[in-house]
């Protein structure tokens, strides 16, 4: 005999069919929904069996892999993707019915991470149920009691198999050994099909008191397996009423934080008969081993008693099979429905997927720097979570599907004002009272050359003391760059300056690391009095980013010059040193001039400036000292009384020029004045000997100049003695024919205009020969040779005069004649 169960619901068969049409809408979704990527596999698939091609399904090429780093954020990796070919693959064995027990679809949820950039994407695997399971009795051995007064057409509940498989594959079919008296029937309520064993006719316990069935389930599969249990029926004497419940289902709710042995329910059943055939028991039927575990239900009262803590979160609803048994033997059967009422135990759940730390400050608006996953375990609102970010940063969170959350920039980050930042990701569920959780997230930010350096002055003063040595510091530069690392490290250059690059870098120069300034050479502030250089700061970033400041340099003067002499020139008083009367610049002051009469200006400068250029004239030296004055300032040499008749005509003043410096330099100026009506009165004053003083600067002159003249004589006259004694020796030569009657030049010795006036301290009065002529042959022998004067005589005299006839003649040589030339005495 076979019976086919048409539906399950729950242990029935009408879910397999409604799990195979809610896997064909899933896949439908599937193609809908372009976040998710979905796979189907047969369960108990060995590990290493391929899913499928996850990267190409993410839109990854094979040379993308190794950049992005495509992995999975599952918590219990039951998955792997191959880090060459993006493929997804089983990485332990997949038991459906441990992972989703009796649930119509099963599937495996998780996220797939990608980077570079960051992005995230929810794969899904339906584990599809492979009969693998058999059909299974909760008993060996099925015992029935059927008194022998119950009439034919009785039926008796038998227990179902229970099959772990779902769909196709827990679809069972039942058959019973054939017997005349027995056949199965199948019972449709709402609770779903239940297997029931149909009296055929009546029994005869004097006959026959027992009876042995083996009752099989078939299952769908392919191949089919098949599960047994063997029905004994003892025929017992006449108990013909089966206890009744009060109610065939019940239904009860319960908070999940209801305390163990709290109570649930009581149920009652009542029985028409009497004695021990009317004693009624209370047992729970075939149910899951956890079901028994939380509940027990009282044999005598029927009260069903909390035995363990409820979680909604593990099961939402219980299903008790209550059984009613009286002493006949006959039972009958209840469903107790218990509903667990959800209550906000548990706070919600954050999970970090990923932190992208550090990010660059200059990532843009709305960069994603951390993924997360939020999941509350309770139901309803209880498990309705928001998120939000704690603290001061410019982050905000998104909301993504499937309970993830990227955290993002949402405005422009700043190393320079906060190089990390420290926010907290609150989530809260919408329970009474409301639970929270929050979790730490810190992300550093990276430095970017995003700051110039910035001097502490945009223009700097030095200054500086001319004289100065080379190599002297001249002012230290300081820059700062609020980067970090070589991009804040700042080094320093010269960019240019007044006189452009090439003018002001000689000057100074800048050391790269410190900032310091230093004198190149040694500054002069008559030639230089300020100059100005660009400094130019520049970090170590790419690219570079730099700034200018600007350095102006005064030079302080040092009193290094002394005053020059513009009148009288100095030029003219050299002159005058050297004897020169001509040359000497003059003054003439009428004798008439009354008391202030200007003689002259002297007109002096000074290079230097300030205090060190003030200059201040006195009169040191005068003929007459208390005839001239010089103005203290004005340098104006004024006659301090009246020309007197006894005042030399010649007048010699000494002015001494000083500056105001520290300490003081002067120079000197010389000024003649002549005291005459007239420039043709002075000219007489002139040409005479200067007196006095000016007469003992002559005589010394004088005295020196003798000295050098007789040392040169002296010289020239050895030289000449030596070559005559060699030529008289030797004979007259060839080159003495040249010397003739007429020696000397008819128009007598030349001398120089101001033969009887030398000034020059090393002039010579020459007497020079005329050019040479030529001598015929008969002229020989020669003439007379040339009169030899001693030094003595050379040097006796200072005026010219004619030689006596025997004054230089030689012993026996003839007399010169009347016109021979003079020779001349010095």
């Amino acid at each position: 005999m076979a019976v086919r169960r048409r539906q399950r619901l729950g242990p029935g068969g009408g879910r397999a069919l409604l799990a195979a049409l809610l896997l064909l809408l899933l896949c439908v979704w599937c193609r809908a929904a372009a976040e998710r990527v979905r796979y189907a596999i047969a369960e108990e698939l060995g590990r290493g069996s391929l899913v499928g091609p996850l990267a190409r399904d993410l839109g990854l090429s094979a040379d993308e892999l190794p950049a992005r780093k495509l992995r999975l954020s599952e918590e219990k990796q039951y998955f792997t993707v191959n880090e060459e070919n993006g493929n997804l693959y089983v990485n332990e064995r997949l038991d459906r019915e441990e992972m989703c027990g009796e649930s119509a679809t099963c599937s495996v949820s998780f996220e797939a991470l990608v980077h570079n950039p960051l992005n995230i994407f929810h794969v899904e695997v339906f584990i599809e149920d492979v009969n693998d399971n058999s059909p299974a009795f909760s008993n060996a051995v099925l015992d029935l009691e059927i008194g022998e007064l119950i009439p034919p057409g009785a039926r008796f509940p038998l227990e179902t198999a229970h099959d772990a498989d779902v769909g196709s594959n827990s679809l069972l079919t039942y058959h019973l050994t054939i017997n005349p008296s027995f056949s199965l029937a199948m019972k449709d309520s709402q609770d779903g099909s239940k297997l029931e064993l149909v009296l055929e006719k009546a029994l005869d316990r004097e006959k026959e008191s027992s009876f042995e069935l083996l009752l099989t389930a078939v299952d769908a599969g392919d191949p089919a397996r098949s599960g047994t249990v063997q029905i004994r029926v003892n025929v017992t004497d006449a108990n013909d009423n089966a206890p009744v419940f009060a109610q065939d289902r019940y239904h009860v709710s319960l908070q999940e934080d209801t305390p163990p042995g709290s109570a649930v329910l009581n149920v009652s059943a009542s029985d028409d008969d009497a004695g021990t055939n009317a004693r009624i028991t209370y047992s729970f039927g075939k149910m899951p081993k956890k079901v028994l575990q939380k509940f027990v239900v009282d044999a005598g009262s029927g009260s069903i008693t909390l035995q363990e803590a409820l979680d909604f979160e593990d099961t939402g609803v219980f299903s008790l099979a209550v059984e009613a048994k009286d002493g006949g033997g006959l039972v009958a059967h209840s469903k107790v429905e218990v509903e667990v009422l959800d209550v906000n135990d548990n706070a919600p759940e954050i999970t970090l997927l990923s932190v992208s730390s550090p990010v660059p400050e200059d990532a843009p608006t709305g960069t994603v720097v951390a993924l997360l996953k939020v999941r509350d375990r309770d139901s309803g609102e209880n498990g309705q979570v928001s998120c939000e970010l704690s603290g001061e940063a410019p982050l905000s969170i998104v909301a993504s599907s499937g309970g993830s959350y990227k955290v993002v920039t949402s405005g422009a980050l700043d190393r320079e004002q906060a190089s990390k930042h420290r926010v907290s990701v609150v989530a809260r569920d919408r329970g009474r009272p409301a639970l929270r959780s929050s979790r730490e997230l810190v992300l550093e930010v990276s430095d970017v050359n995003d700051n110039a350096p910035v001097f502490e002055e945009a223009a700097y003063s030095a200054y500086v003391a001319e004289n100065n040595a080379a190599g002297a510091l001249v002012l230290r530069v300081q820059a700062r760059d609020a980067d970090a690392g070589a991009n804040g490290r700042v080094s320093y250059w010269l960019a240019g300056g007044s006189a452009g690059a090439a003018g002001a870098a000689p000057l100074v120069s800048v050391e790269a690391r410190s900032g310091a300034l230093y004198a190149q050479r040694s500054l002069d502030y008559e030639q230089c009095r300020e100059f100005t250089v660009a400094v130019r700061a520049q970090d170590g970033g790419s690219p570079a980013r730099s700034s200018t400041a600007t350095v102006r340099v005064f030079v302080l003067d040092r009193n290094d010059n002394a005053p020059r002499v513009l009148w009288p020139a100095p030029a003219a008083a050299a002159g005058e040193a050297a004897g020169g009367a001509a040359a000497t610049p003059f003054e003439v002051v009428p004798r008439s001039a009354e008391a202030g009469y200007l003689v002259a200006k002297v007109v002096a400068v000074d290079a230097d400036a300030g205090r060190n250029a003030w200059l201040s004239y006195e009169l040191v030296q005068a003929s007459e000292p208390a005839l001239f004055r010089v103005g203290l300032h004005s340098g104006e040499v004024r006659t301090a009384r009246a020309v007197g008749e006894r005042d030399a005509a010649k007048q010699r003043l000494v002015a001494v020029v000083k500056d105001h410096g520290q300490p003081a330099l002067s120079a000197t100026a010389t000024l003649h004045v002549v005291l005459a009506e007239s420039l043709q009165e002075a000219l007489p004053e002139l040409s005479e000997r200067p007196a006095g003083a000016e007469a003992a600067a002559a005589e010394l002159q004088f005295y020196l100049v003798l000295a050098l003249a007789l040392l040169s004589a002296l010289l020239v006259l050895s030289v000449a003695l030596a070559v005559l004694a060699r030529l008289r020796r030797a004979g007259p030569p060839a080159v003495l024919r040249c010397l003739g009657a007429q020696r000397f030049s008819l128009a007598g010795a030349a001398f120089p205009a101001d033969f009887c006036e030398g000034t020059l301290p090393y002039s010579y009065n020459l007497c020079v020969p005329p050019p040479a002529r030529a001598v015929p042959e008969a002229a020989w022998p020669p003439p007379p040779p040339v009169p030899i004067l001693s030094a003595e005589e050379l040097l006796g005299g200072d005026s010219c005069e004619k030689p006596s006839p025997d004054s230089g003649l030689v012993v026996g040589e003839q007399p010169a004649e009347p016109d021979s030339p003079q020779v001349c005495k010095a």
